[in-house]
């Protein structure tokens, strides 16, 4: 068996494939139907409506629905899409056993313990026929997949088959029943329809009644072609039927189950029965041999429904705690390529592949294995081109492998040589002549020749080894069970390891020189020595991969053609229908082999990933070329190029002007910038360009944007700083007429202005201020008047006074020496500007300062009119005066005749100065190496992290944690002071830094965050709650929660100590709860007693238990329910508190027992289990809904589901979550 997917649940009584998708429907014992998707393991949908275990399941061939019958005598017909019940067909009076959906017509059919079998019509919604012969329970019913019939099986011990043909041509007449035929039809055929309900119709009559069993029988099934059929039953018997148009015989009796026989199916793709038992097993039966061929055995769990795929070679079994998808069988042929040439296994043929002709042709037929038994095929495949010899690995028999030398020229499999065979998990060729086989009995390595001599034993390098591989001459590749170790054989010595989960296949690249090891989800991919790994995880199974000639690693999972490049970037390059294996990637043609053995060829576009390797390998020609030529485009292109430190080129593919202007920020390209700006003019582009002007020394472009912007105090200190004093005049007179008295005053004060900064603050009521500047200046006139007005004379200190004048600036009018903006290899490219832009940016500046005149806001004032020698034109720095030719002619420049040969060489690249390609940064190699939401936070990823975190703890409210994670991601970074002007050096601190090695590759980030600070700080809750001070206590209870989703631990042992510590820390605060509502609510004594109550049902420490429960004693006592309080005062004496607290209770006891009567009714019950939801505060009995929270696992009302839980304010109830992560050793 080999198992796909697997769920722990309540037992399981249904199941159902859907035909196209990979999803599968589970229906419970108690009532709730799960739908799954079996593939990436993950819960999509509930259904929750059935009132009691819901038995049958069906999924619609064609429509997006699925019918469920339940112990309720309902069957209702949901649209998975619109995620609720379409409609309730009634009828049955007894427990529904099983539905279906017929494939072609819109019928339901059900079996019921009310002993009969309905045929429903879904689309009228109306019972079209009922079947009635049985005397006893009716267990299943089915229609058959292409005749008019249907089979049943009942406890009164047979078998039925119907013949359903009247009811096909009935439901084919205008009108029929199957029809939906209209309202007024319906009324003139009810008494006939209520006769056929009493009675049973003539549209379904039994065409063979198949008597045999000595029991009750369970299930029976149809042949998918032939006309067989199968049935299990209480006598512990599978027996297999023929009929034919006229009767029905028994064939055989298959004997091995030592229990009830719940279910009994035929394969749909192979001559095999499979049935399960309530005796814990699940057999498989060869029905040509009409023996057992395999058992599957469970410790604990009884089977009771089976199930296959209609189109896959999946099937699926239901049992006491969960379900089980699995396959009989690896679909996954054997094969090997050599240049040219694919090897493969099919039909017992081993075959010939030339890619290149793609011709095929058997070369010599492999024999069957010696045992018995479903999964017997060749595991895999090793070639010997200088013997042109193969060997075959199979799995029977603890492991055995065939060693087959191929003739020279076979156009046909008819020559079978002689194989020569032995035993050995695993076996590979290691040499012309020698090959390797692992012993895993004894551990260690035979090393044989090709007459299958042992000529050595070597000792395997792993203590324990699952698997060797080749790794070239005379090395091996030895998979333990947590690393791979590389081997030389002939000097006995590892070479290298590796630390990679279980490898199940190993490929290398036509140079030997790059490996990639592929295990059920990653794909590790190293050099030849096992350095420098990149390692990609990936949610579905990853099949197959194959090097390209670029050195591109092309691989495949479940249902994705994907890329890997030789730094560990991926992507997908299209999607699957169903599964394939790589055996040769040339250019945009992938050749593969699918699940049935068939070549097949693929066409790709590469264009994506070339692009990508070549800018990655510096090729900047090819990435050019590919640009111009290439239809290269969305917007995964533009966050690589963007990551990769290439926004110029991100330029070329953005048509969005809010993309394109910061794309345009980050590369330093402020004339698209300004382009950009102007088309989306908004207030947050004009200041972000601004701010990027003012870092280049472009004040032209910085006064347009502070112009756009209004930003007046910004404006005025440009005009200072530029020595533009007349624009700075004029920006002190739009303050007065805009009455902003400290922008003009900031004006004056810039200007030297003497006489306008004591008008402004004579204006403003600031005579004292007014008269010392006038008197401290000279003003004497002014201060006199001035002084008329004060009460008393301030004095004024004349003897080291000096004007405040501002610096006259070195620079005028032109731009400033601007900030050489390196554009690389791309800059030319991104935006051909025409020389009189530059020009037209002046003019705008002068446009822009006019609105700012002449706005809407602002009144027209004849004063403001400036001169013609004032600067309200700009000068162009960059084009210069164009027509004025200097008296004294400057530089003499003549042309330079140059020979033709000369002439004509041209520039080559070389001269095009190319920056060094960056190497990943120390964030980039943790983010490669490290799957962990707090090692991703600490890297600074965040949105990755809060990605993961959502995902495994349903956490939906990061602003909690956004401390948490800001303290994390600095502790990983310190600096260094450097000299006197320059910036600090940054480095980042990784957790593997010892002394010894100063010097080695970042593999995770430190943290400060460890389990025994967590532990310190529960210790400190304890403290809190037993002082009495809650509040405080919670928030030490809220912060060990908030700080749990971002903590590495190292081990099992630890993860387990982490879970403990969320349990606790729930339990706390939900009593914590509790209790201060109980404080917030005290004049309400019945519910303050009720809150009392639930406090005592939390799991705390047995000192916080005493003190609630003398509490909850206290309140119960005053509140008469004297019955209700000797349950908290047994329990109170049950944990031996002081004596003093003791007697109190043994007191109170007595006084109870003396009078057990409540006198008032709450909502509590002591006896019957409950849980108390956070955001009620109301008790949740046992066998009541619920909803959990993802994170804490703490349970709800149903209502409550989609709201935050109160318990850490960070996890959505209800929402589906993964579960904690936060090892290492959780992903292995």
């Amino acid at each position: 068996m080999l198992t796909k997917f697997e769920t722990k649940s309540m037992r399981v009584k249904g199941l159902a494939f859907h035909p196209k998708r990979p999803w599968i429907l589970a229906s419970l014992h108690s009532g709730v139907i799960q739908l799954w998707d079996y593939r990436v393991g993950t819960t999509i949908d509930r259904f929750d409506e059935h009132d009691g275990p819901v038995r049958g399941v069906y999924f619609h061939r064609s429509q997006p629905l699925f019918v469920s019958g339940g112990d309720d005598y309902k069957i209702k017909v949901w649209n998975y899409k619109l995620r609720r019940c379409l409609f309730t067909l009634h009828g049955h009076l007894d427990y529904i056993r099983t539905v279906q959906f017929h494939d072609e017509n819109p019928w339901i059919v059900s079996s019921s313990d009310d002993q009969t079998i309905r045929i429903w019509n879904w689309q009228s919604r109306s019972c079209v026929a009922v079947l009635t012969g049985h005397n006893h329970y009716v267990m299943c019913a089915q229609f058959h997949m292409k005749e008019d019939l249907v089979v049943s099986a009942s406890l009164d011990q047979t078998v039925r088959v119907w013949d359903i043909t009247g009811l096909r041509k009935k439901s084919m007449s205008p009108g029929g029943p199957g029809s939906g035929s209209p309202q007024g039809e319906d009324m003139l055929r009810l008494p006939q329809q209520m006769g056929a309900d009493l009675f049973g119709g003539g549209d379904a009559v039994v065409k063979y009644v198949l008597e045999g069993h000595d029991r009750g029988v369970n299930w029976a099934s149809f042949h998918p072609t032939l006309p067989l059929i199968v049935s299990g039953a209480d006598d512990r018997q599978v027996k297999l039927w023929r009929y034919n148009e006229t009767k029905a015989w028994e064939v055989d009796t298959l004997r091995g189950h030592v229990n009830n026989v719940s279910c009994v199916i035929f394969h749909a793709k192979q001559d095999l029965i499979i049935s399960d038992s309530e005796d814990k097993t699940i057999r498989v039966w060869d029905m040509s041999k009409r023996a057992g061929v395999q058992t599957f055995r469970r410790e604990n769990d009884r089977f009771w429904i089976l199930i296959a795929h209609p189109e896959q070679n999946l099937l699926a079994a239901g049992h006491d705690s969960g379900m089980i998808v699995f396959k009989l069988e690896r679909e996954r042929p054997p094969y090997t390529v050599h240049r040219d040439s694919l090897y493969y296994v099919k039909d017992r043929y081993l075959r010939v592949y030339d890619i290149k002709s793609q011709r095929d042709n058997p070369i010599v037929s492999v024999r069957r294995p010696g045992m018995t038994g479903t999964n017997t095929a060749p595991r895999s495949m090793s070639y010997n081109p200088a013997e042109n010899a193969v060997l075959l690995t199979n799995d029977s028999d603890g492991g055995t492998f065939e060693l087959y030398m191929l003739p020279k020229d076979s156009a046909r499999g008819d020559s079978t040589p002689d194989a020569k065979s032995g035993l050995g998990s695993s076996a590979v060729f290691i040499a012309r002549q020698r090959f390797a086989v692992l012993e895993k009995s004894h551990n260690q390595i035979q090393i044989r020749n090709l007459q299958n001599d042992i000529t050595k034993r070597v000792p395997s390098p792993c203590s324990v080894t699952v698997n060797i591989f080749y790794a070239g001459t005379g090395v091996l590749l030895c998979q333990a069970e947590d690393k791979v170790i590389l081997f030389d054989i002939q000097q006995r010595q590892s070479l290298a390891e590796l630390s990679t989960p279980l490898v199940k296949y190993v490929v290398w690249n036509d140079e030997m020189t790059r490996v990639a090891l592929l295990s059920k989800h990653a794909v590790i991919i190293a050099d030849k020595k096992l350095q420098n790994a990149t390692t990609i995880h990936e949610t579905m199974r990853v099949k197959s991969a194959a090097f390209d000639a670029s050195g591109v690693l092309i691989y495949t999972t479940l249902n994705h053609i994907k890329y890997c490049l030789p730094n560990g970037d991926n992507g997908i390059i299209r999607t699957l229908e169903n599964p394939v294996y790589l055996t040769r990637v040339s250019g945009s043609a992938v050749f593969c082999l699918d699940r049935e053995g068939k070549n097949k060829k693929i066409e790709i576009d590469n264009t994506e990933f070339m692009f990508k390797l070549a800018l990655v390998q510096g090729k900047y020609d090819q990435v050019m070329s590919m640009i111009q030529h290439k239809d290269l485009c969305g917007q995964a292109i533009i966050a690589y190029l963007q990551e990769k430190g290439f926004p110029e080129v991100a330029l070329h593919f953005v048509k969005d002007d809010r993309l394109r202007f910061n794309l345009a920020i980050e590369c330093g390209n402020i004339e698209v910038a300004l382009q950009s700006a102007q088309d989306l003019d908004d207030k947050d582009t004009w200041y972000r360009l601004g701010v990027e002007a003012l870092r280049q020394g472009n004040h032209q472009i910085v006064e347009f944007s502070y112009q756009k912007t209004k930003s007046f105090e910004r404006l005025g200190f440009l005009y200072l700083i530029m020595g533009n004093t007349v624009r700075l005049n004029k920006m002190m007179k739009i303050s007065e007429m805009y009455n902003d008295v400290m922008g003009r005053f900031q004006s004056a004060l810039f200007l030297g202005d003497v006489r306008e900064r004591v008008k402004v603050l004579e204006e403003s009521g600031q005579i004292p201020l007014a008269y010392v500047t006038a008197k401290t200046h000279g003003l004497d006139e002014e201060a006199e008047r001035l002084r008329e007005g004060l009460v008393e004379e301030p004095e004024v200190d004349l003897s080291e006074s000096s004007l405040l004048m501002p610096p006259v600036p070195i620079s005028r009018q032109e731009n400033w020496p601007l900030l050489t903006v390196s554009r690389g290899f791309f800059g030319g490219m991104v935006s051909k500007v025409e020389g009189k832009s530059k020009g037209r940016i002046a003019a705008e500046v002068s446009e822009g300062m006019e609105e700012i005149e002449a706005g809407g806001a602002w009144d027209d004032d004849d004063d403001l009119v400036l001169n013609e020698e004032g600067s309200d034109k700009f000068v162009d720095a960059v084009d210069g005066e164009e027509g004025e030719e200097d008296e004294e002619g400057g530089w003499d420049m003549e042309d330079l005749d140059l020979p033709p040969d000369i002439a004509k060489e041209t520039v080559g690249p070389s001269t095009v100065f190319t920056a060094p390609n960056p190497g990943l940064s120390d964030t980039q190699k943790w983010m490669q190496k490290c799957s962990l939401a707090g090692q991703h936070a600490a890297a600074g990823q965040f949105d990755s992290a809060m990605r993961l975190l959502n995902r495994q703890l349903g956490i939906c409210n990061f602003d909690p944690l956004q401390p948490y994670m800001m303290n994390l991601h600095r502790a990983t970074h310190a600096s260094l002071p450097g000299l006197c002007g320059l910036s600090p050096m940054v480095t980042t601190l990784d957790k593997s830094w010892s002394a010894d090695e100063p010097v080695a590759p970042p593999v995770a980030p430190v943290s400060i965050y460890t389990l025994a600070a967590l532990e310190d700080e529960l210790k400190k809750g304890y403290k809190l709650v037993t002082a009495g001070k809650f509040t405080d206590a919670a928030k030490a209870f809220t912060t060990i929660l908030h700080t749990v989703p971002l903590l590495v631990v190292e081990t099992r042992k630890d993860v387990d100590d982490v879970k403990e510590l969320v349990g606790i820390s729930k339990e706390y605060l939900l009593a914590l709860r509790c209790e201060m509502k109980r404080k917030e609510v005290k004049d309400d004594l019945p519910r303050a007693a009720e809150l009392a109550a639930y406090f005592t049902h939390c799991k705390l420490e047995n000192v916080h238990l005493v003190l609630g429960l003398k509490l909850a004693m206290t309140v119960f006592f005053k509140l008469k329910n004297l019955n209700t309080c000797a349950t908290f005062c047994r329990r109170l004496i049950e944990l031996n508190p002081g004596p003093k607290m003791g007697q109190q209770a043994r007191q109170v006891l007595a006084a109870c027992e003396a009078k057990p009567e409540d006198a008032v009714e709450i909502n509590y019950d002591p006896r019957n289990p409950f849980d108390v939801c956070p955001l009620t505060l109301t008790p949740i009995y046992r066998g009541s809904k619920y909803v959990e929270c993802p994170y804490t696992q703490a349970r709800f009302q149903p209502d409550c589901a989609g709201q935050i839980s109160p318990i850490g304010d960070i996890a959505k109830v209800g929402m589906d979550a993964s579960g904690l992560i936060c090892s290492t050793t959780q992903l292995r």
